[in-house]
């Protein structure tokens, strides 16, 4: 097996520090809005899922580049792996409550898949591509969340009021 001095490193110092910064500020902007409304898997958690997907895009890109061949299978594969570890940690976000029977907690999940694959896109290079989604991951959390808690409301069963007793006859 070749030694790290053998490997071919393509990008800058700069560039590294780039896209990991990118990937780590895009998966902690996502992760403030799971802490502003109290929720699993917030502003740390979601900086490092994004942080480690990116470094493992760029690991895995720089050994695929070694010598003079290509191999995109590897790419692949260091991706695919990442998707299926973030799908055992989102799960682990998601409970159901006992009680009533709910589940909570899925969309702290699918926000940390949407940072990995942020994440993934910074590793890649890709941080430019990646505002657009992470603008329509803000856009999904923010301005649907009132639109979710009315209709959640208006399906809600109204309770019957209390009814006062009656004042004591004499």
């Amino acid at each position: 097996m070749p030694g790290v001095s053998d490997f071919q490193h393509l990008l800058s110092t700069r560039e590294v520090l780039l896209r990991l910064g990118a990937a780590t500020v895009f998966g902690a902007i996502v992760g403030f809005d799971r802490e502003l409304h109290s929720k699993p898997a917030g502003l740390r958690t979601q900086a490092l899922v994004a942080l480690g997907a990116a470094t493992v895009t760029l690991v895995v890109s720089d050994l695929a580049q070694v010598g003079s061949t290509y191999s995109p299978d590897a790419v692949s594969r260091a991706i695919q792996g990442v998707i299926t570890g973030i799908g055992f940690l989102g799960a682990g976000a998601i409970v159901r409550d006992q009680s009533s029977q709910q589940v909570h907690g899925l969309t702290t999940a699918a926000s940390v898949w949407v940072s990995s694959a942020l994440g993934l896109a910074c590793g890649a290079g890709l941080w430019r591509l990646a505002l657009i989604p992470l603008g329509l991951a803000l856009a999904v959390l923010w301005l649907l969340h009132p639109v979710e808690e009315r209709i959640r409301r208006r399906n809600q069963p109204v309770s019957a009021s209390p009814v006062e007793p009656l004042p004591p006859t004499r």
